[in-house]
């Protein structure tokens, strides 16, 4: 464990990144989702938990809690995951990049299953493979999943987000329809669509979304609790998944430029995971044109750039605890 003086270090030089990034123009911004975002534009944390017992630095809104969005499907995936089995869940959602939107209503063909469970189509085959008598138990067992990783027993969906998002889900309806139409998904569409707008409509704030990362870094194992939110043989099941599909259609950019599996969200979160070592989380609204924070991207290049995290990066240099040595 850092000692008081290594741990204002890292706070100091957490603080001065912060500071850094925190100035943005408007012209680097593409949208806020949704639009209403725009009025917390100022908004920005960052936080950071370490693996060996989820000691948080953070710096900025780290209080501020905001939906998980797309990044819930990280941790549903690895439910569906322990429900059904690895072999299964690959016949139902592939794992290879699409090169498309999120929300793209395309499928991989000859697999007939969707691309991979970062995109919106995998995602609703991954909350429909999650065992239960009925949505309000997939609800619940998903609920209590996201409480292990975030060591908060209290996270619940926010249920006055459900509306807003109803009506814009024509498109998931359409690849609902659609994938049902060839079989890729079971009957109940409506319910499931509702299943997968609850999960999404969980709020966390960044320092819990950074233990949610430091436990996926641990081997699916709270660093803070100490319980097992994910069976240690798929995490890497879903850290893969994370590292080449998890940063929407700019995936391939993220892996060149970061190295890092990371999964982001249209609420402006980011989740980054440092296996073995730390979880980052990062939350700013503004969004680039792939969906992804502009703030938190530019803050997870500096970081992996400057302290050598990158996973192809030479392990001879410094970590971040390390650099505060």
């Amino acid at each position: 464990m850092p000692t008081p003086e290594i741990h204002a270090r890292i706070d100091e030089r957490l603080e001065a990144l912060y500071r850094r990034h925190l100035p943005m123009e408007d012209r680097e911004v593409e949208s806020y989702d949704p639009p209403e975002m725009e009025r917390e534009r100022d908004l920005f944390a960052v936080s950071i938990a370490t693996v060996d017992d989820g000691t948080l630095y953070h710096a900025g809104d780290s209080d501020y809690a905001f939906p998980l969005q797309s990044i819930s499907k990280v941790f549903t995936y690895g439910l569906a995951l322990e429900d059904n089995g690895r072999e299964k869940v690959l016949e139902r959602i592939g794992v290879e990049p699409s090169g498309d939107a999120y929300n793209s209503i395309t499928f991989d063909k000859r697999n007939n299953r969707p691309h991979n469970p970062m995109v919106n189509a995998g995602a609703l085959v991954a909350a429909d493979l999650v065992a239960g008598r009925d949505t309000g138990e997939q609800l619940e067992r998903i609920l209590e999943k996201y409480r292990l990783y975030a060591g908060n027993p209290d996270l619940e969906v926010d249920e006055s987000l459900l509306d807003p998002q109803a009506r814009s889900t024509d498109r998931n309806r359409a690849i609902s329809y659609l994938m049902r139409s060839f079989g890729m998904i079971s009957d109940d569409i409506e319910e499931n669509l509702l299943l997968y707008g609850r999960q999404c409509s969980v709020r966390v704030n960044s320092n819990e979304l950074a233990l949610m990362a430091a436990t996926l870094a641990n081997g699916g194992v709270n660093p803070k609790t100490g319980e097992q939110a994910l069976q240690r043989e798929y995490t890497r099941d879903v850290l893969s998944v994370m590292h080449t599909c998890g940063m929407y259609d700019a995936a391939g950019q993220w892996a060149y430029s970061v190295g890092l599996p990371a999964k982001s969200g249209v609420s402006g979160g980011i989740l980054v995971v440092v296996p073995g070592k730390l979880g980052l989380g990062v939350f700013s609204p503004g969004l680039d044109a792939y969906g992804n924070s502009v703030r938190g991207v530019k803050v997870c290049r500096e970081i992996s750039e400057n302290l050598g995290l990158h996973v192809f990066a030479d392990q001879a240099e410094d970590t971040l605890l390390q650099t505060a040595d």
